[in-house]
């Protein structure tokens, strides 16, 4: 039996890592095994590319660069980790994936939905996750919430204030041309109840694999 692959999306500050690790917990209760990833990054290749593209000033790279160093990552990731473990069984549970290259470097940087569009399936073809959860927070609240968190502030939590409203539009227009594969989770909710959302989400979507 192939795993199942879900991924998580969202502004900066949403809370993504949090909710990743609150459902491993609970696919882990229920006997599951998971392998948790993340993007860019995930394998030794792809953590050096995140560095090149996560680090500097803002117009290091044009967003046409940002998503060719993005898909190279991810089709590494896709080969090496992703695939592998979904032929093994196991529930693979990423933070970001393909919805935030459409956002980032098409809704917000500008590059052309349809170029990306062509770019993925190059490289993914009809690849893609069995869920997408979508945190919601208003970019206001969420690069708050970076600021808070006293870390090193990467080149995507650097832009203008209109570059984030456009990121949270596009995960909401993303969510609702495909609402077979996304669902949308106010972020703002407290951590327990957004928790709790989404392991019934999970459980209702993949039911037969909770019947036993």
């Amino acid at each position: 039996m192939s795993g199942h692959f879900i991924t998580f999306e969202g502004g900066e500050g949403a809370g993504k890592s949090t909710q990743i690790r609150e459902l491993e917990g609970f696919l882990n209760s229920r006997n599951k095994a998971t392998y948790c990833t993340r993007e860019p990054g995930g394998t030794p290749m792809a953590e050096a590319l995140r560095e090149l593209v996560t680090s500097g000033p803002t117009g290091r790279w044009s967003a046409l660069e940002e998503m060719l160093i993005m898909y190279t990552a991810r089709s590494e990731l896709v080969r090496t980790r992703i695939k592998p473990k979904l032929a093994e069984g196991t529930w693979v549970l990423s933070d970001r994936f393909a919805d935030s290259t459409t956002v980032y470097q098409g809704f917000a940087g500008g590059v052309s939905l349809d170029r990306i569009r062509q770019l993925h399936d190059i490289v993914l073809g009809s690849f893609a996750p069995d869920l997408t959860i979508i945190l919601d927070v208003p970019y206001q609240n969420g690069l708050r919430r970076v600021t808070k968190r006293g870390q090193t502030i990467s080149r995507f939590e650097k832009h203008p204030e209109e570059f984030y409203k456009k990121v949270q539009s596009g995960f909401l227009q993303i969510a609702d041309a495909d609402p077979d594969r996304c669902v949308v989770i106010d972020g703002t909710l407290p951590i327990e109840q957004i928790s709790k959302q989404i392991t019934q989400l999970v459980a209702d979507k993949f039911a037969s694999e909770f019947s036993s």
